[in-house]
């Protein structure tokens, strides 16, 4: 089976092959390894920690197949962004120039830098191996972050963003930054790129523009990708949209990507999701579920049919393999949602 559980130190290896074969693009999962390991340490901090209220923490899992102990894949989710370093966006707007006289009435599209989502929450660095891309495995992990979001709703703010990945050209490159790398960065991508994996963000207020930028004025290239999302990204976007996240203009400073959002309490899998005590029994359900105990530090979650909910007696019926993994006894409680597309 495949199972998700927080990221300890001792996956350190496996998540920095996961940075190198993620590629360029991926800014959350640097090829640096104090900053990989930054990040386990404060994911690990955050499962300890007793909080009330969404704050500096993030929450980094692992998909491990329990079958040979291989991680394949990892997603996460930031409880509050732009606390201790900012995140910027541009805003999309539109001003009116009218003149009654010459009866000349434009609206013109702007750009302007933002820091609009400071302390939302975002769920972030999903990736999974590409052979392991199959049979649920890549809704699951995304997913499986909304079963952990409804179980521990006081860790998270009631705003959701999620960033998506910008339309890239033949060589890899965002069309988007190829003017702003000319008027005002003069840094090339792959150098931008790292600086914001590392944390290194201060370059973003010093150098980027500070007035609104007329996107008119910006060659067509970059024009025609502003709010578009890579075709490796189609299938994410898709699914959150189906989950209700919705793009209201918010898009990213390099690549023109899609910021959406949505609220906890109204995306999908969160609403949907059902708390209810577990029996173990020899069962075979029609649909597949998505399956996680309620626990913090020691959470577990996977998916498969070996699951099967029965209504009249409000139970959940687990095998004892599927049980046995997250690590779930008789009369204690789990949460689930389906997992087949609807």
């Amino acid at each position: 089976m495949l199972v998700i559980r927080p990221i300890t130190a001792a996956d350190f290896a496996a998540l920095k092959h996961i940075a190198i074969e993620s590629g360029a693009g991926f800014t959350s999962l640097p090829v640096n390894d104090v900053r990989l390991k930054q990040k386990i340490d404060h994911a690990e901090h955050s499962f300890a920690a007793k909080v009330d209220g969404p704050g500096d923490q993030g929450y980094l899992f692992v998909l491990e197949d329990s079958q040979t102990g291989e991680i394949v894949g990892t997603t996460g989710i930031e409880a509050a962004v732009g606390l201790s370093t900012p995140l910027y966006h541009f805003q999309q707007n539109t001003v009116i120039h009218h003149s009654a006289e010459l009866n000349v009435f434009n609206q013109l599209k702007t750009l302007t830098l933002c820091n609009d989502y400071t302390g939302a929450s975002e769920i972030c660095t999903l990736f999974l191996r590409e052979s392991y891309r199959r049979n649920h495995a890549g809704r699951f992990l995304s997913k499986v972050r909304f079963l952990f979001m409804a179980e521990h709703p006081q860790r998270f703010s009631d705003r959701v963003i999620a960033e998506m990945r910008g339309a890239a050209d033949s060589d890899g490159q965002p069309p988007f930054w190829h003017w702003l790398q000319q008027l005002f960065l003069t840094i090339d991508f792959p150098t931008a790129d790292h600086l914001i994996g590392v944390g290194k963000k201060a370059f973003i207020a010093e150098l980027m523009p500070r007035h609104p930028i007329y996107v008119g004025l910006l060659p067509q290239a970059a024009q025609d990708v502003i709010g578009q999302v890579h075709q490796n990204t189609r299938p994410a976007l898709k699914m959150l949209e189906g989950e209700g996240f919705t793009h209201r203009g918010y898009i990213d400073l390099f690549d023109a990507g899609p910021t959406v959002e949505a609220r906890l309490n109204q995306i999908k899998s969160v609403a949907a999701s059902q708390k209810v005590k577990v029996k173990i029994a020899d069962v075979q359900g029609e649909q597949t579920l998505a399956v996680a105990n309620t626990q913090l530090q020691g959470f577990r979650a996977s998916f498969g049919k070996q699951a099967k909910f029965d209504a009249d007696q409000q139970l959940l019926l687990l095998s004892a393999e599927f049980a046995d993994t997250l690590r779930l006894h008789d009369g204690d409680m789990a949460r689930f949602i389906v997992l087949d597309k609807a």
